[in-house]
């Protein structure tokens, strides 16, 4: 009877509630980058596949001839050579 009475004693003050915590709110513009990046699987010229961001662009080699390439790549690589 004790336990009874304080329960509804301690529901009828205000502000002896448990509050849920708070949400934090979240950066959107932040979530969709991480979800939207954007790239795709080259096969590279060693045979490694390869994930760049880049578009592919035709360079011309110190040769003379011409090499497509997958530019923005991981692992910080600025081109990687494909194969054709």
């Amino acid at each position: 009877m004790k336990l009874l009475a304080t329960l509804l004693l301690s529901l009828s003050i205000p502000g002896s509630h448990f509050a849920a915590p708070s949400r934090v709110p979240v950066d959107q513009t932040h979530r969709q980058q991480q979800a939207h990046k954007g790239g795709r699987w080259y096969l590279a010229e060693n045979g490694h596949a390869v994930y760049c961001y880049g578009p592919v662009r035709v360079v011309t080699q110190a040769q003379g001839g011409l090499q497509r390439v997958a530019t923005f790549c991981l692992d910080n690589q600025p081109m990687v050579p494909l194969k054709d």
